[in-house]
């Protein structure tokens, strides 16, 4: 079937990221045991909790101070924590007002309440724009919803919120596990590599 809806990723995908420099940037800060609390593929329950809202950023910022000592301060460790976040891809986001005129965009993003204030103020920096939410129909992120990537439910939660076919949307995540999950509940996917874009991809194809 045609493809009639699309749903993106954020991170890596609309969003430059660098895991590594949050993780180096709490090294600098003395949590030298920070990779076995954090890493991209497998998180410790408090990220998991924070990505789905059920503990708020107090609460995450006691279990981090605690867990380093508390010889840092919260300003420290938002530093560190948003330190991943790099910049938007602008030509991908020109791209988005291009592909809304002819598919139903939605974003699907695993975050919480700290990087979603940071990203929001990179994002107006750098277009000017207050929001990212007007280049989708409706966004979707974990830590509002309660539920995230890769959990086949947050996939038919979309669905059905949004209204829309499996059949008929195409998933766009760097991650294989995310893929592999989307594809579980009926979605056309495409993993985008590190060295593709996604206005170099074909939305056309049946």
């Amino acid at each position: 079937m045609k493809i009639k809806n699309v749903i993106f990723d954020l991170g890596a995908v609309l969003m430059n990221i660098d895991y590594s420099k949050t993780s180096d940037a709490f090294q600098t800060l003395g949590y030298n045991e920070f990779e076995k609390m954090y890493s991209q593929f497998q998180a410790n329950n408090i990220f998991d909790n924070l990505e789905t809202g059920h503990i708020n950023e107090t609460d995450f910022y006691d279990y981090i101070l605690k867990a380093g000592g508390n010889t840092s301060t919260i300003e420290q460790v938002t530093l560190a924590w948003n330190a991943m976040l790099i910049d938007f891809r602008l030509p991908s986001l020109d791209f988005l007002k291009k592909l809304k005129q002819t598919h139903q965009l939605y974003l699907l993003s695993n975050t919480n309440i700290i990087h979603k204030d940071a990203f929001d103020k990179i994002f107006k920096e750098q277009t000017g724009y207050d929001s990212l939410d007007q280049f989708f129909i409706k966004t979707y992120y974990s830590h509002k919803i309660g539920l995230r990537k890769p959990n086949t439910e947050i996939f038919e939660y979309v669905l059905k919120d949004a209204g829309i076919k499996a059949s008929e949307t195409l998933f766009i995540d760097d991650l294989s596990k995310n893929i592999e999950a989307a594809e579980r509940s009926g979605i056309k996917t495409h993993q985008l590599l590190p060295n593709e874009r996604i206005e170099d991809l074909d939305y056309t194809a049946e």
